[in-house]
């Protein structure tokens, strides 16, 4: 069969995720990956999730995406991250077996009936009428199809650095993709140039993890996958270990500044900012010797180790002096040096929030050719077009459109349809508004919802049904169950509650600052003989901490949400006297349909948002 609905070019995570969200409509789709690399591998630091990153998984998995169960069941070590602050901002981060990951993620897209899996390299992508036409470099087929999802990650136009060492390729060791900045040029698409890298792998039996400290895994953190137990480990759980740079491993770092890419002009992409090399650590904070590095394993057997703080494309012999520098690593070998990959990204503002191209239909984009950097991002994006495809296949005028209040995939996706990125896009959670309400501990119950769109009956769907009606159950006991002043006084002081002056609800005492919400409430429950999922009284237990909080972001939202979801004709906008030229030329630019992305256009003017603003009262 050389005839598909979709074709899929790139088996990373946005790859993985676009496929199988087509083949949920049981549509049919070819997803093509090159031989040389593995489907859902892991190039740089073999961990999911982390600040902003984990909720985004869980929304992914809330969807009925495939990132949160491969993470779970190839989980090596878990931590629970910014635990210190309030429960808006925690995430959960899991260290993942790499190879256990990838093979799990074959297994799964092979034994999906709807899609095909082609081990080759694409060489060309050409339209005729309403079809798109692939063709391959080993394969005499030329494959045909009704659209077609690009996630080719770093490899157009990817080239690697290692010093003076230049290699064309995506990865080290790789083959690049020509064949999309050749046949998205005849489209018309510009390209951005980005950067990024990975640090060396290090062999465990030769490093001294007695100078290092260790870092279990913790037991408390929940999983991904809505369907698995909070406390399941289905692969034996690996210590990580923390060392530190210091004065030696910088003047090292220093002293061969003329040697290194990033600063003698041979690399000219940019560099993700909040993911910095060794370098520029070394060069943008030159008071600063000492840094983290945290020695993670890459897979059960521990047999390397990632240094997690320490990419690098500086010269071989210059890797080996600096790591040896550093304590435990005094006599450490080397697997594989760390390099730079330079690689082209598109212009993500000329598409549209289904993640597909404005001025070519039927053309998707997602992932890291978009100007992300992360997995999640990656995994996020293949999952909204790889939904969206299956839906205008229906030849449905649904859409999946995430917006900013509700979901951390809306912020992405909007962040990046109506910006121009000048460097590679992660996501925070600073970047979203209401961060209150973006939590991890409520993404079935916020996410799930818009599953509706999609006309899909899956276990998910009766799982949100299930957990609605557990939500609400303990919710009402909440509000129901009273501590009386003459009868509870004592048990208040016992357990650290503070003072009971009067007759309050169980809802009122996990207000208090004092209190921890969760343990509380599983304790109360406990006693009461009611027994009930740790997440769903987690959820409780938190939306009733914020409760009045969240009141005031949910009238908010819903102020927002009012103008934001209400869609605008830029056509008309560009038309107006009473909008400047600047302005009607970002407009036309975006192309925004919703007063949201209009907003959000980096360099309109308070005055335009104001007028579009007085038209939709």
């Amino acid at each position: 069969m050389n005839s598909f609905d979709v074709i899929v070019v790139g088996g990373g995570h946005a790859g993985i995720e676009a496929a199988c969200s087509v083949a949920q409509f049981k549509q049919t789709v070819l997803l093509i990956s090159l031989k040389s690399v593995p489907v859902g591998s892991m190039p740089c630091n073999p961990s999911v999730g982390g600040i902003g990153k984990g909720q985004v998984v869980r929304e992914i998995d809330a969807l009925g995406g495939v990132m949160g169960k491969f993470s779970d069941l190839s989980a090596i070590q878990y931590r629970t991250l910014n635990t210190s602050k309030g429960h808006a901002v925690r995430s959960t981060r899991q260290q993942v077996d790499k190879y256990v990951y990838s093979e799990i993620a074959t297994r799964y897209i092979e034994s999906n009936e709807y899609i095909s899996l082609l081990r080759d390299k694409v060489i060309n992508v050409s339209r005729l009428s309403n079809k798109f036409i692939v063709s391959c470099e080993t394969s005499s087929l030329k494959y045909f199809c009704s659209k077609v999802i690009v996630t080719t990650g770093t490899f157009l136009g990817g080239i690697t650095h290692i010093g003076e060492e230049k290699k064309s390729g995506g990865r080290y060791d790789c083959e690049s993709a020509p064949f999309a900045n050749n046949f998205l040029q005849e489209f018309g698409f510009s390209f951005l140039r980005f950067k990024t890298g990975t640090p060396p792998r290090l062999i465990s039996s030769s490093i001294d993890f007695s100078k290092c400290v260790p870092q279990e895994s913790d037991p408390e953190s929940i999983n991904f996958h809505y369907k698995h137990a909070v406390s399941d480990r289905f692969l034996r759980q690996m210590t990580c270990y923390l060392t530190r740079t210091n004065e030696k491993t910088l003047d090292i770092i220093r002293s061969n500044r003329e040697r290194s890419p990033l600063f003698n002009g041979q690399i000219s992409g940019v560099g993700p900012r909040y993911c910095p090399s060794i370098e520029d650590k070394a060069f943008r904070h030159p008071d600063r010797d000492s840094h983290h590095i945290f020695l993670e394993p890459e897979s059960i057997d521990g047999e390397t180790i990632y240094p997690s703080g320490i990419s690098t494309s500086l010269p071989k012999d210059v890797q080996v002096d600096f790591l040896n520098s550093i304590p435990g690593l005094e006599s450490v070998k080397i697997k594989s040096f760390g390099y730079a990959v330079e690689y082209d990204v598109i212009d993500s503002s000329t598409l549209n929030r289904s993640l597909e191209s404005i001025d070519v239909p039927g053309l998707y984009f997602a992932g890291q050719v978009n100007g992300t950097s992360g997995y999640e991002e990656a995994a996020a994006q293949g999952l909204v077009a790889g939904m969206n495809c299956g839906l205008s296949l229906r030849e449905s005028d649904a859409r999946l459109s995430l917006s900013r209040n509700d979901s951390y995939i809306g912020v992405m996706i909007e962040d990046l349809i109506t910006q121009k990125r000048d460097e590679p896009y992660r996501l925070f959670t600073a970047r979203a508004e209401n961060r209150l309400l973006l939590r991890e501990d409520n993404t079935i119950s916020r996410i799930t919802p818009f599953r509706k769109i999609l006309g899909l009956e899956t276990d998910i769907d009766r799982y949100n049904l299930f957990h609605v009606e557990q939500i609400n159950k303990i919710s009402k006991f909440c509000d129901n169950k009273r501590f009386y002043e003459g009868k509870d006084k004592d048990f208040f002081e016992t357990n650290g509650f503070g003072s009971l002056s009067k007759d309050i609800t169980l809802s009122e005492l996990l207000k208090r600052p004092e209190v921890d919400p969760i343990k509380t409430l599983v304790d109360i429950l406990k006693n009461e003989s009611i027994e009930i999922d740790i997440k769903v009284a987690a959820e409780v237990a938190i939306s009733k901490k914020y409760e009045g909080y969240i009141d005031k972001a949910n009238q908010q939202n819903e102020r927002l949400l009012n103008k934001d979801s209400k869609r605008i004709n830029w056509k008309q906008l560009i038309e107006s006297t009473n909008i400047s030229n600047e302005c009607k030329q970002r407009i036309a630019r975006i192309r925004p349909e919703y007063f949201s992305e209009l907003k959000n256009i980096e360099g309109i003017r308070p005055a335009t948002i104001s007028y579009v603003a007085g038209l939709l009262r």
